[in-house]
């Protein structure tokens, strides 16, 4: 089993409140996991209106095939025009 965690740090310029910012990030989170099968949730700066960071994880039985679903959020997370991506860092997970 092969887990791939990305923490991506993002700058929603367009929100003027929590509400408007969560709307874009339930829209992210709701088509991470709908479309890629990636477990995704806000995980840092949860009272800033126009920052947050997205903790996403994929799980897969290959490597190739791990990294293939990470690049897709990737590719989607960076085609979100409310969005300006600040930095997205990998790491993958290992059982101790």
């Amino acid at each position: 089993m092969f887990v791939l965690v990305a923490e991506i740090d993002l700058h929603v310029p367009g929100a003027q409140s929590l509400k408007q910012k969560r709307s874009v990030l339930t829209s992210i989170i709701r088509h991470l996991d709908q479309m890629h099968g990636v477990g995704a949730a806000e995980v840092d700066h949860h009272d800033t209106w126009q920052r947050t960071t997205i903790g996403a994880s994929a799980v897969g039985a290959s490597v190739s095939h791990v990294r293939s679903v990470m690049d897709s959020v990737d590719r989607y997370v960076w085609s979100r025009p409310e969005v300006d991506v600040l930095e997205i860092n990998r790491s993958w997970w290992e059982d101790a």
